[in-house]
C-alpha cells in the first residue's frame, strides 16, 4: 500500500519504519526541517517502564494544588487558560477514580513494557549506536518522600518489575559522584531500567526507513483532512492533492486540527517540559545513568559527553515563553546532586517542548473510524518509552495482523465511555 505518515517525531518515525518493514511505499510528511525537532527533540530520555502511569490518579488534584503553592513547583498553571484547556482539565479530573487510573495504568505499563522490547531489538538488530546507559535511580530526600512513594512501590510489584529499596550509602555505590553535601533518606534502584538519547535514535532509524524505501519530505505541512476523501493530502503551497491508500497522523498537538473536519475530536493539549543539556565538566562528577528527584520531579541524565536535566509539568501558557522559575528548579536540582557535572559557562541548551497528552494517560492508537486513515498520537510525556511499541502495533493492525500487545482500551472507543 501507499502509506502516508504524517509527523516524523519519535512517534512518526517509528511507524514510518515498522510499515517501510512491512513493504509498504512510505511517505513521511514533516512541517519542520528534520526529525525529531519537537517533543522528541531535548526530552530526559529515561526508559523505564515501570515508572510509566497516568498523570490522572487519586490524590492527584490536591497534590497539584500544592504544588502550585511551592517555589519549586513541578506542576504550574499558565493563566489565563483557555477554553480547550479548562475542558481537558474537567475530564483529567473525572479519569481521576481509582477504577479509572487501574485500567489506564495498565494499559500504559503494557505498551511501555512492549516498546522496550521492540526497542531493543531494532537496536541489536540495525547495530545502532546512540547514547544510552544502564539503571535508573529514585532519590527520596526525606522519610515522607519515601512514605508518599511506597504506593508506586507497589505499582512496580505488581507489574514484576524488580527495584530495590536502597540506604544512602548503597545509592553513592552506584552514583559516586552525588554530592556528599546533600544528605537524603535513601533511593529506588531499578538496574534494568536505563536512559537513552530519543533523538539520536530518530535520526539513526529514520536512516534506516530512507534504506527501506521511504521518503521523509520535510519542511511540508499538511492541511486539514477532507471528509470526503480522507486519505487525499493537500499540502501547503501544493495544487494538487497526493492520493494513498492509507494515512498514518503522528502529528502530536497538530492532529487535533489535522482530523476535526473528518469528525474525529481528540481531548488533547500541551503540557509543557523543560529540559537543560550541557557539557561534561568532570566525568567524575556527574552521573553514571539516570537519576530522579522524587520531590521535586526532576531527572538527571547522562547521554554521552552531555548531562541532561528535565522536569516541570506546565499547562497553559505557550511554546515560547520560558518561565525562569522552571529553568531555575532544573539548576537547583542539579547542584543539589551534582554540582560538578556540567560546564554551564558554554555550550548551554535550554529547551522547552510540548508533550502532546491526553486527559486520561494513554494514547490513542488504532483506526479513527474514517476509511483509510489511522491514529498513533497522545503519548504525552511517555512517548519515548512508548514509540516503537505503538509503532510495531500500529503496523500490525494495519496490516490486520494480531499485534504482539494486548491493546484494549488504546482506541478510540475509550473517549467515547
Amino acid at each position: 500500500m501507499r502509506v502516508a505518515v504524517i509527523g516524523a517525531g519519535v512517534i512518526g518515525t517509528t511507524t514510518a519504519y515498522e510499515l517501510a518493514c512491512d513493504g509498504h511505499e512510505v511517505t513521511v510528511f514533516e512541517r519542520r526541517s528534520a526529525a525529531a525537532e519537537e517533543a522528541s527533540f531535548a526530552n530526559a530520555g529515561v526508559m523505564a517502564p515501570g515508572y510509566v502511569t497516568p498523570w490522572a490518579g487519586p490524590g492527584m488534584p490536591s497534590k497539584v494544588a500544592r504544588h502550585l503553592l511551592s517555589r519549586h513547583a513541578p506542576v504550574k498553571l499558565g493563566l489565563p487558560l483557555s477554553g480547550t484547556e479548562i475542558a481537558w482539565m474537567w475530564r483529567w479530573l473525572r479519569a481521576c477514580k481509582l477504577q479509572t487510573y487501574l485500567a489506564n495504568r495498565a494499559r500504559m505499563q503494557r505498551l511501555a513494557f512492549y516498546s522496550r522490547e521492540r526497542l531493543h531489538q531494532i537496536s541489536a538488530d540495525l547495530q545502532l549506536e546512540y547514547d544510552r546507559s544502564s539503571g535508573y535511580m529514585v532519590l527520596l530526600r526525606s522519610e515522607k518522600d519515601s512514605r508518599l512513594a511506597q504506593p508506586g512501590l507497589q505499582v512496580l510489584r505488581d507489574a514484576g518489575v524488580a527495584f530495590a529499596e536502597i540506604t544512602p550509602d548503597a545509592a553513592r555505590l552506584i552514583e559516586p559522584a552525588l554530592n556528599p553535601d546533600t544528605a537524603f533518606f535513601g533511593a529506588i534502584h531499578l538496574a534494568q531500567d536505563e536512559v537513552a538519547n530519543c533523538r539520536q535514535f530518530t535520526l539513526l532509524l529514520k536512516n534506516q526507513a530512507l534504506r527501506r524505501g521511504a521518503q521523509f519530505q520535510f519542511n511540508t505541512s499538511v492541511k486539514p483532512l477532507d471528509a470526503a476523501h480522507p486519505t487525499q493530502l493537500q499540502l501547503d503551497g501544493k495544487d494538487a492533492a497526493q492520493r494513498f491508500d492509507a494515512v498514518v497522523v503522528c502529528a502530536g498537538l497538530d492532529s487535533v486540527g489535522l482530523l476535526r473536519n473528518i469528525g474525529v475530536k481528540i481531548p488533547m493539549v500541551a503540557v509543557y517540559g523543560y529540559s537543560v543539556s550541557a557539557p561534561l565538566r568532570e566525568p567524575l562528577n556527574s552521573p553514571r545513568s539516570a537519576v530522579m528527584d522524587e520531590r521535586y520531579k526532576v531527572a538527571i541524565s547522562r547521554l554521552g559527553q552531555r548531562v541532561r536535566i528535565a522536569g516541570s509539568a506546565e499547562l497553559g501558557g505557550s511554546l515560547a515563553n520560558k518561565r525562569a522559575s522552571s529553568l531555575r528548579t532544573l539548576y537547583k536540582v542539579l547542584h543539589d546532586w551534582f554540582p560538578g557535572a556540567a560546564r554551564l559557562s558554554s555550550g548551554v541548551q535550554e529547551w522547552k517542548g510540548a508533550r502532546p497528552m491526553m486527559p486520561d494517560g494513554p494514547p490513542i492508537l488504532g483506526a479513527s473510524g474514517a476509511p483509510g486513515v489511522w491514529l498513533n498520537l497522545g503519548h504525552g510525556s511517555s512517548g519515548w518509552a512508548m514509540s516503537c511499541g505503538s509503532a510495531r502495533a500500529l503496523a500490525d493492525l494495519i496490516a490486520q495482523r494480531d499485534p504482539g500487545v494486548d491493546l484494549e482500551g488504546l482506541g478510540l472507543e475509550r473517549l467515547r465511555l
